[in-house]
């Protein structure tokens, strides 16, 4: 990406407090601010930029928390299950591309000091404004479910199991007790960053400890692998190579099985590894960068009183910040997952006795898909074969079909923590999954809460009112509290989290397409608008990203839209793109006629 050279920062005052649209009036950020700038001064006048940049870090860390969370620790299990570490070269291209198009979000943001919302709606479109601040709204409430479910399971099935206690329990007061308790918890810890001085300073502290716990939990696991011989360092770094092929062909070791099995079992297992493979590469994408974290960001930046002297530091935070723990983590937990479960198979499932498969713990996961290819296999005579003699065809499938079936099965970060158990020991295992999956889904809360609160301040045209912000923090925690109600299925909580990345990149490029628009635009940047060769690296890497959203965002539409289990799907779908588009068809046309009677 084409990077542009910020000017030392200058002695100018820093912006009013009406400068400022999220500054509360204390007079002490004012006074922060211009320490901050007296700093970066300094630290480039002696050319020792890194140590100023660590310590005024933030924003990035706050990127950090909310990207680190159950959607991210969901599809990169499944990535590990299906492609091993074939597909580590994923959520690596997906955070390239994320720093990439936020890096955009702070350049204009900071080079203007507008509120984004503001910019969007009085210099763009209205539509594409209203829009990026609903579909953010909603990302929070429904992204604050799976992060709640996800403590509780932590909880319950880790932290309080070791030592051979008996977990929190499935009883519907265990987790109102325990949902209420995280909601209070959180609540505190977001009103932290609102009275600023000494108690942002800890909030920052208590948000960066977390994601540094969570970082050495998954990273901890790998080392330890790796030095047992069960992964090799050849493999991951061949799977940092991007393979584009994986969209349409099966991955890992998974490809060489399927291609040994006759044509008609190839093309039935293709087709379902395919499906599976593509949904969770768009869920894994999506939850690199979700709409609301463009949100956050230039939010949490104004927030602190960063300007145009302050672009450096955004994109060095972003860097380290973002990418780094998330590129870590998520790695980590698909390398984990591919010495797992990739092409594994129990004994009791690879049996062609019927007696014995059936009593493998994932038989009954793996019945339906093995059950569909008997049928196909069948042909006309399957509606006349009894479910007796369809079983014992299961059973006498080859042990290679079985393989893939058992590829196709969900996993949890549970599991894996059980699966790693004779490697780690019980409780060390218990211990360190416990932890890293709680901290991913409460710091996700967490900044979920802070996001819906600048949404509400927005919303209401109060930028920089406390009122609003807590209705908005409140709102969000009580939708994700609300998961006790709504999901009490323990099979699907976890993995709400990929639906959830799915409904989110649908939404995605409605931020993209907004900020790319807005880095071309002069009425906003003016002179700041990057020129010659930067305006053309600036371009054609925001413009890879745009296309990537909106291509994964395409796929994301017609799987939903042409699922034949959900027949209300089309036309729910079809009609919400249908009236947006038409939303920002009128909004342009606003504009149009907004400018030229101005």
């Amino acid at each position: 990406m084409a990077t542009d050279t910020d000017s030392t920062p200058s002695d100018s005052p820093s912006p009013s407090t009406a400068e400022n649209p999220l500054n509360s009036g204390d007079d002490g950020i004012s006074d922060k601010v211009r320490s901050d700038r007296e700093l970066l001064k300094r630290a480039q006048a002696e050319g020792k930029t890194l140590r100023a940049y660590v310590k005024l870090s933030g924003p990035g860390w706050l990127q950090s928390a909310i990207t680190l969370g159950g959607g991210s620790l969901a599809g990169s299990l499944f990535l590990g299950v299906l492609g091993g570490t074939s597909m580590l070269w994923l959520q690596l291209v997906a955070i390239v591309f994320g720093v990439i198009m936020l890096s955009a979000i702070s350049y204009v943001t900071l080079s203007t000091g507008r509120r984004p919302f503001e910019a969007i709606n009085s210099e763009i479109n209205p539509a594409l404004g209203w829009g990026w601040l609903i579909a953010t709204a909603m990302a929070n409430m429904i992204f604050c479910m799976p992060q709640f479910s996800l403590c509780y399971d932590a909880l319950d099935k880790n932290l309080f199991n070791i030592g051979g206690g008996g977990g929190l329990g499935d009883s519907t007061t265990a987790k109102w007790t325990t949902t209420i308790l995280l909601l209070f918890a959180a609540s505190f810890v977001v009103l932290l960053n609102v009275r600023q001085g000494k108690a942002a300073k800890f909030f920052d502290m208590f948000l960066k400890a977390l994601i540094g716990m969570i970082v050495i939990c998954f990273v901890g696991v790998a080392i330890l692998l790796f030095s047992q011989g069960q992964i090799s360092i050849g493999a991951i770094l061949m799977g940092m190579i991007p393979d584009f092929s994986q969209w349409s062909s099966p991955a890992g070791e998974l490809g060489a099985v399927v291609s040994q099995l006759s044509p008609e079992a190839n093309e039935f297992w293709t087709t379902k590894l395919v499906t599976s493979q593509r949904s969770v590469m768009i869920a894994a994408a999506a939850t690199a960068v979700g709409i609301n974290m463009t949100f956050l960001l230039p939010y949490s930046m104004l927030a602190r009183g960063w300007d145009k002297p302050f672009r450096g530091l955004a994109r060095f935070d972003l860097s380290t910040g973002m990418a780094i723990p998330f590129v870590l983590v998520t790695g980590c937990v698909v390398i984990a997952a591919s010495a797992s479960f990739h092409n594994r198979i129990d004994d009791q499932l690879a049996s062609n006795d019927l007696a014995v498969m059936q009593e493998s713990p994932t038989f009954a996961k793996v019945e339906g898909d093995l059950m569909a290819r008997v049928n196909l296999e069948l042909g006309e005579e399957a509606a006349s074969t009894s479910d007796e003699e369809k079983l014992q065809m299961i059973a006498a499938l080859p042990v290679e079909e079985k393989r893939v079936a058992a590829a196709l099965v969900k996993r949890d970060a549970f599991q894996l923590s059980q699966t790693l158990a004779p490697l780690l020991g019980e409780k060390k295992a218990k211990l360190v999954f416990g932890l890293g999956v709680f901290g991913m889904g409460f710091s996700t809360i967490i900044i979920l809460m802070l996001i819906n609160g600048y949404v509400f301040r927005e919303m209401l045209s109060m930028p920089d009112a406390n009122g609003p912000f807590i209705v908005g923090v409140i709102v969000a925690g009580l939708s994700g509290a609300s998961w006790v109600a709504l999901w009490t299925d323990a099979g699907t909580r976890f993995w709400l989290a990929i639906f959830a990345s799915t409904f989110a990149v649908m939404l995605l490029p409605i931020a993209y397409v907004t900020f790319f628009l807005m880095m071309n635009s002069r009425r906003i940047l003016g002179d700041e608008m990057p020129t010659g060769g930067r305006r053309w690296g600036w371009n054609i890497a925001m413009g890879a990203a745009v296309l990537g959203a909106i291509a994964a965002a395409a796929t994301s539409i017609y799987d939903k839209a042409y699922d034949a289990s959900q027949p209300a799907a089309f036309p729910t779908v079809m009609t919400l793109l249908g009236v947006y588009t038409v939303a920002v068809i009128g909004g342009f046309w606003w504009r149009a006629k907004h400018a030229v009677s101005a």
